[in-house]
């Protein structure tokens, strides 16, 4: 005899930029249920279990990136928590719909003000829209309630170098990395395409390289300065003399990707 537990809630409510959109996984674990035989006597009868909530509704949605359905879902609440507001938010912007998702974060604000999902979440609203500035406000609003939170520092280097901020920009790349030194390979939760004009991109690549050498994910870091030399951001020469690529001197790839750039 087995019955569903229930679903599990959304664990990622946070949208990342740059590099926001794993599914975000929900579970329907079938459980065995052992009953004594004297139970088992007295009745045989299965245990009610209770219909999932509306908000268990949109999250299987959200799992399965039936967006518009989910929302529907989570519309069927009839007393929507920030929560719940910040999730319609979500799965209206993997939409493209900017203005509704703008609209769910603003009300998920009003109910928690430091809510630092969806202050993230709306940074990166803006961010999509290229107003980095007013990404970078939010970014830093919600670091003064987490400033702990990788994710949010990752976004907001990934601003500061858009503006051409780079040496501001790889610091909290560093803070980031200091906290969470996969935060660059994380690929659970939403994501968002960064609109940065291709040299802008180059920068980014070039600096998360410079992190993944830093962590010891030279295989990554090969491959961001791949990116960066293809949106021309930089040269082999100038990563030969960049110290912070120093674990990358020796190793097949690395000498193959800088041979490569020689011959074109």
């Amino acid at each position: 005899m087995c019955r569903f537990d229930k679903l599990r809630r959304l664990s990622a409510c946070a949208v990342s930029t740059a590099l926001l959109s794993a599914p975000i996984v929900l579970c329907a674990q079938t459980a065995s249920t052992q009953t004594s035989s004297a139970m088992a006597a007295e009745d045989q009868s299965l245990v009610p279990v209770p219909p999932p909530t509306a908000e268990n509704l949109g999250d299987a949605l959200m799992a399965h990136h039936r967006y518009q359905a989910a929302i529907e879902a989570y519309k069927q609440d009839s007393h929507p928590s920030a929560q719940v507001w910040n999730k319609m938010g979500i799965a209206y912007q993997m939409m493209f719909n900017q203005i509704d998702a703008t609209r769910c974060y603003q009300v998920s604000l009003k109910m928690e003000p430091k809510n630092v999902n969806t202050l993230n979440n709306l940074g990166t609203i803006y961010d999509s829209q290229k107003d980095y500035k007013a990404a970078v406000r939010m970014y830093r609003k919600a670091l003064k309630y987490d400033p702990k939170s990788a994710l949010v520092l990752k976004n907001l280097g990934t601003d500061l170098l858009a503006q051409h901020q780079y040496k501001k920009g790889w610091e909290v790349y560093k803070s980031a990395l200091a906290i969470d030194p996969e935060i660059f390979d994380h690929s659970n939760g939403p994501r968002v395409e960064n609109p940065a004009s291709s040299q802008d991109r180059g920068a980014m690549n070039y600096y998360m390289a410079k992190s993944c050498a830093r962590a010891g994910n030279t295989d990554r870091a090969i491959e961001y300065l791949r990116m960066a030399l293809n949106e021309g951001f930089t040269n082999p020469r100038k990563i030969e003399a960049d110290q912070e690529f120093g674990s990358l001197h020796g190793l097949p790839a690395y000498q193959m990707l800088l041979a490569e750039q020689v011959k074109q």
